[in-house]
């Protein structure tokens, strides 16, 4: 047997200790994918309508793919989608038309938007009243709290509103004035006969009975691109690897939201509303699930695309069509979709 003095012994137990540091390292830097796989991953909102992107989350699919990623909430798209360009976010979750706005608008390393998530507005209209039999023409001569002008919610609403030979402008009183999040509070203090509003606000509404919900306005709009994922063009060039692996992380998620029930997606997700009752949560969930809101897959098609420019173009807020193929990157969603 080989013996050590008191200073070789302290040599190797520092050596040792050195060892199994750098194990630890390595360890912790293999599960999260190296330093470069730390992302900041800025929402709209949220909201349990993007429940696929927080199953995706809480089930550490992005972990598993090598990424590290935080949830920061930016609280209305055009916060969000300047957080995008100005790098405080790595990725943008939000309504595909602020990427428009930006390229009109000439920035030159404009948001691209690599995967869609929802096919469906969220929101919901909301009344004072019980309306068993509401019909959209009951909106002439009320006020309503609306969204912000040149926002998903609101154009989708106006949309809407045409479909069913209303005016927007003359038919009705749309107070657009109060911030994204604030409306339903604003309507509980008395203020508007109707509100729209996104989950869990529309079922909060009608569990202190302010309010009831009478209309879905992702079922009356049809199949509508309301959120996708984006980047800045130059991101996308230099970290394709990591957006394959981001997408390849939501994919699971977006294929559990469409197969699990309601129940279970609640469960999985129940962390990220912890302030949300359970039995609420669930029946928010199957809200949305009953109205088909999340794909099958991630890709952004083009006639879905092209049917967002034409809801801004009748919107007023867009003058001509931009190029699908500049503001849209398919290829990694149909490297992941099945």
């Amino acid at each position: 047997m080989v013996k050590f003095g008191k200073r070789k012994k302290t040599v190797v137990a520092i050596a040792m200790i050195f060892v199994l540091g750098a194990a630890s390292l390595f360890a912790a830097c293999g599960k999260q994918g190296g330093s470069n796989k730390r992302l900041v991953l800025n929402e709209v909102a949220h909201s349990i309508f993007y429940a696929p992107m927080y199953i995706a989350l809480e089930k550490g699919y992005f972990e598993d793919e090598g990424l590290d990623v935080t949830l920061v909430t930016g609280f209305g798209a055009d916060k969000t989608m300047t957080a995008l360009l100005t790098g405080e976010a790595d990725i943008g979750f939000m309504g595909c038309e602020s990427t428009i706005y930006t390229y009109k608008e000439g920035a030159k390393d404009y948001a691209v938007s690599f995967a869609q998530l929802t096919q469906r507005a969220g929101n919901f209209l909301v009344s004072r009243e019980k309306e068993e039999n509401f019909k959209w023409s009951d909106l002439k001569g009320k006020e309503i709290l609306g969204g912000r002008a040149g926002g998903m919610p609101q154009m989708v609403f106006e949309y809407i509103l045409r479909k069913n030979g209303l005016d927007p402008k003359k038919d009705m009183s749309i107070d657009q004035s109060i911030d994204f999040g604030s409306t339903a509070a604003a309507f509980s203090g008395g203020k508007g006969q109707y509100t729209v509003e996104f989950e869990p606000h529309a079922t909060l509404l009608e569990e202190k009975g302010d309010g009831y919900v009478v209309a879905s306005l992702g079922e009356d709009s049809g199949y509508v691109p309301y959120t996708s994922f984006s980047v800045r063009k130059s991101y996308l060039e230099e970290n394709g690897d990591v957006i394959l692996a981001f997408t390849k992380a939501l994919q699971k998620g977006m294929d559990e939201a469409r197969t699990l029930s309601a129940e279970q997606i609640a469960d999985i997700i129940s962390p990220q509303f912890d302030s949300t009752d359970k039995k609420v949560l669930t029946r928010i969930v199957d809200r949305y699930k009953q109205q088909d809101t999340w794909k099958e897959n991630l890709i952004f098609e083009k006639e879905s695309f092209e049917l967002l420019e034409n809801i801004l173009m009748d919107s007023g807020v867009l003058d001509e069509m931009v190029p699908y193929e500049d503001l849209v990157n398919t290829e990694f969603a149909k490297k992941v979709s099945k």
